[in-house]
């Protein structure tokens, strides 16, 4: 059986079905991490786009469920040149293929993925459709009209969940967040409840926060679905209380604070991406996932490639673009926990 990317540019990319047997439509992304591809394919923040790892072979350490950064699958469907058909890894339960299999998960495999990665870095992201019929001009103008709604609320948790024991309480709004955010905290003796994207600004100060921590997600974060959100995040400013923001985080507490946000050509997604803090004058190789960027000139950091904003500094609160969880993807910026936690027991201590 043959399968169909069709972006919605008109050009098409033709090879073999894999995972859940369907159609998916969604936004193109690519992301360049060698490993990785659980935390990737559990990543909310990839919710409604179809993945393409651009590295060749994926799945060769099979599927690892203590790996997953959430029980959702984010991506609507999943793009690689050679899936692995027999993963070697002693923690592996199921293979690639079954996994998408169980969860609806339209994959595409044995494409030129590293041509359509070109395609996408050149004329930017765009949609696209995945199809087992023949490629029809019908299936162009789908992909054309296809967009993302209601991003936040469609991975955002209903309730309030606990994480951890420690002698510091932070709340976690979540936005579609990933589980190494939670773990991070609670590693650092820190007590964290993870509450609805929705929750009142009142609910939440109500519980006396140590700390407040803005989770990534997925969507535009300038789309009017989150006005109500940048409002929220406004009244937790004022508190006083330290709030630390990560990916989409980072975007609406910058918005929050009057800033603007733009769409890049391509994004950056992956587990290799530079980024200097500027008043060190020190590079960290960083792990991320995002397709819009803050504009500002007084970035705490900067992405080395693009000169993007990464990060800006509040004084009490701070933001980065990136993911010092680092699940997966390197370590180099874990201290900002720590910094985090510095500044809730400097706010405790006054």
């Amino acid at each position: 059986m043959r399968a169909y990317l069709i972006l919605e540019n008109g050009q098409i990319f033709e090879g073999e079905p894999f995972g859940a047997h369907g159609e998916t439509t969604g936004e193109v992304v690519f992301a360049t991490g060698m490993t990785g591809y659980l935390e990737t394919l559990t990543d909310p923040s990839y919710y409604g786009q179809i993945v393409l790892q651009t590295f060749p072979l994926i799945g060769n350490y099979g599927v690892i469920p203590s790996d997953f950064e959430s029980a959702l699958i984010g991506a609507k469907g999943y793009i690689v040149k050679h899936p692995c058909r027999e993963p070697s890894n002693f923690r592996s339960e199921e293979t690639l293929d079954a996994f998408l299999k169980a969860r609806g998960i339209v994959g595409l495999c044995g494409i030129d993925t590293r041509a359509l990665t070109r395609v996408i870095r050149s004329d930017g992201v765009m949609n696209g459709k995945i199809t087992t019929s023949p490629p029809a001009e019908a299936d162009r103008g789908e992909a054309a009209a296809y967009t993302i709604r209601n991003a936040i609320a469609s991975v955002s948790r209903r309730g309030i969940k606990k994480t951890g024991e420690g002698c510091r309480k932070v709340i976690l709004i979540d936005f579609g967040a990933k589980r190494g955010i939670a773990d991070a905290l609670a590693a650092r003796d820190c007590e964290v409840f993870s509450f609805p994207h929705d929750a009142p600004a009142e609910e939440i100060l109500k519980h006396k926060p140590s700390g407040i921590m803005l989770s990534n997600g997925p969507g535009d974060p300038a789309s009017p679905e989150n006005a109500g959100i940048v409002e929220t995040i406004k009244i937790l400013q004022q508190s006083g209380v330290p709030i630390f923001g990560i990916c989409l985080g980072h975007q609406l507490l910058a918005l929050a604070n009057g800033y603007k946000t733009q769409k890049l050509k391509f994004g950056h997604r992956g587990a290799n991406q530079p980024v200097r803090e500027t008043a060190a004058n020190r590079v960290y190789i960083t792990s991320q996932n995002h397709g819009y960027a803050v504009i500002a000139d007084n970035s705490a950091f900067e992405n080395v490639n693009d000169g993007t904003c990464e990060g800006i500094d509040y004084g009490v609160s701070f933001s980065v673009q990136f993911h010092p969880e680092a699940r997966g993807g390197p370590l180099d910026t874990a201290f900002l926990f720590d910094r985090f936690l510095e500044r809730i027991d400097a706010y405790a201590a006054r």
